[in-house]
């Protein structure tokens, strides 16, 4: 996830925003249940202090748009703090202009905020899981604290004591912190939005909620028991839950450690460490090309606050003089509509159907539009002689939309129109090109001109094969 200082992410569908690369570390101070032998938030290739600091940048001359780099899991880079900081030294000195973060579990945070300040980072990750001992020996069986291992409800008053003064320190130092948790039902689910309440009441500014990933081929605990992760409803109700003492953010992917690029665009194949080896830039020359671009995101990134301020203002005026005549009794509260969107990146709905990996889902309802989550889904069309072959994943596609009630793309094949309105999602590809908000609220009008408001939707979807 990537920020700029002082801002939230402004857009769920975030290709548009900077780019940056991850430095995974191998090092784990507590055994979590949620990462054990490969992880779901998991690594194909971690990076020497040499090659990720002095090389990981080489690339970047040729993305521009790149302007962060962070140490992350799997591991913890500050239970290997020599190294990360080495490796935030050469960064700094070879591409001066990029922001730094880290990404930490905050067993060892507290001994090393001081030395954190000393280098160009702004911005950390935390994962906080609970705030209750209880309920966090459920979650980390033991932590590794002062050369000897701390077991149970033990260890876990040790961590959360440890995070919640690390995440203070941070915060009185200027630095911003992002909160991880991680939706385990039936462990923490009841227990985050109190998680919630307390890092908002330590400064944190922003909390990331995601589900709980528990298949067993990634060789987790939980994975191997058979916990099962948060439904996409039980995830949006905590997530709201939680929004009322807390800005959440809800576009997370949940990206490899290794991650290079932008949201939902993972460039990693492109930074192996043979092919960085062999690279040599400009660093000097890449520092103003990326001036340049971040120059004209801010101007793009203005314009569109400006316009919509403006149209915000016209608005107002409009409904500032009302005629008399015009006065009705208010009507009854027309219920909310989810709605699905294919999109490629831009704020725009601009993806065929059958080309989406994801989709990006929205509520509309009779006072605004609001980005909900995303949901990930196989490929369903890879080509032109093969779009007719996918049933099943087509299938599997329908059951990931459950709930929502429209599917807006730029184009869609006979088949999956027909297979979606069998299911009760209506396909919509009259909007090719406009903005996401725009059409989802004409949509959503649409529908309450036709009547469809007025009574909740039939559940039509197909249980998976």
């Amino acid at each position: 996830m990537l920020l700029r200082r002082g801002t939230p992410p402004l857009r769920p569908d975030a290709r548009c925003s900077r780019p940056g690369l991850q430095h995974p570390v191998p090092l784990l101070q507590p055994q979590i249940r949620l990462f054990q032998r490969i992880a779901p938030r998991r690594s194909v290739r971690t990076a020497h202090p040499r090659s990720g600091g002095e090389k990981g940048h080489d690339r970047r001359g040729e993305h521009p748009a790149n302007d962060r780099a962070g140490h992350r899991s799997p591991g913890d880079p500050l239970a290997n703090p020599e190294r990360t900081f080495d490796t935030f030294r050469q960064l700094t000195e070879k591409a001066p202009d990029i922001k730094l973060c880290v990404s930490t579990n905050g067993l060892a945070l507290p001994e090393l905020v001081d030395e954190l300040c000393k280098h160009n980072i702004d911005h950390v990750t935390m994962t906080i899981n609970c705030v209750d001992p209880d309920i966090g020996a459920q979650i980390y069986p033991w932590i590794f604290w002062k050369n000897r291992r701390v077991y149970g409800r033990k260890g876990a008053e040790i961590l959360i004591k440890q995070q919640q003064k690390g995440l203070q320190m941070l915060v009185d130092r200027g630095i911003l912190v992002k909160v991880n948790s991680v939706m385990i039902p039936g462990v923490n689910d009841k227990h985050l939005e109190e998680v919630s309440k307390a890092v908002k009441a330590k400064g944190a500014f922003l909390h990331n909620v995601m589900p709980l990933i528990a298949e067993a081929e990634h060789g987790t605990f939980y994975g191997v028991m058979g916990q099962r992760g948060p439904t996409h409803d039980e995830l949006q109700e905590l997530q709201d839950a939680c929004s009322g003492d807390m800005n959440m953010m809800r576009h997370c992917r949940q990206c490899r450690a290794d991650a290079v690029g932008m949201l939902g665009e993972d460039r990693g194949d492109e930074f192996t460490m043979d092919k960085i080896e062999a690279v040599d830039v400009d660093y000097a020359a890449a520092m103003v090309k990326r001036a340049e671009v971040h120059a004209a995101i801010e101007a793009t990134l203005a314009a569109k606050v400006k316009a919509k301020v403006e149209t915000q203002n016209l608005a107002s005026l409009q409904t500032a003089f009302v005629s008399l005549s015009s006065l009705t009794l208010p009507k009854k509260e027309s219920r909310p509509v989810l709605m699905a969107i294919a999109t490629s990146g831009g704020g725009i709905i601009n993806q065929h159907f059958g080309h989406a990996r994801e989709f990006l889902i929205y509520e509309a309802n009779a006072h605004d539009v609001r980005f909900i989550s995303h949901r990930k889904t196989d490929l369903y069309c890879s080509g032109d002689d093969t779009c007719g072959d996918g049933e099943s994943v087509l299938q599997k596609t329908i059951n990931a939309l459950k709930g929502c009630e429209v599917v807006l793309c730029s184009k869609i094949g006979y088949e999956p129109w027909g297979m979606l309105e069998e299911a009760g999602i209506m396909p919509n590809g009259e909007h090719a090109l406009e903005a996401i908000e725009d059409a989802v609220a004409a949509v959503y009008k649409e529908m309450g001109e036709k009547g469809l408001l007025d009574k909740k939707p039939e559940t039509k979807q197909r249980a998976t094969a």
